[in-house]
């Protein structure tokens, strides 16, 4: 599988989640306060928002990149 291939693999995934999920978002714990056996720990959501016209962008490149042959040397 050529590089171009993978890359339109992976922009397809990325074009798909932006349009479906609107992003990828998750939730990271910190411990905040560790004295001996007391520990408190702090739960803080992320995320990476993607729009739909990237989404849309990204899958349509995607796409050209699987459908266009590569190059012959």
């Amino acid at each position: 599988m050529s590089g171009a291939r993978i890359a339109g693999a992976v922009l397809i995934v990325i074009g798909l989640i932006g349009l479906i999920w609107g992003g990828v978002s998750w939730t990271e714990e910190k411990t905040v306060v560790d004295i001996g056996p007391i520990e408190a720990k702090a739960r803080e959501q992320k995320s990476i928002p993607i729009t739909p016209i990237v989404g849309g962008i990204a899958l349509v490149a995607g796409i050209v990149l699987l459908v266009v042959p590569g190059r012959k040397r």
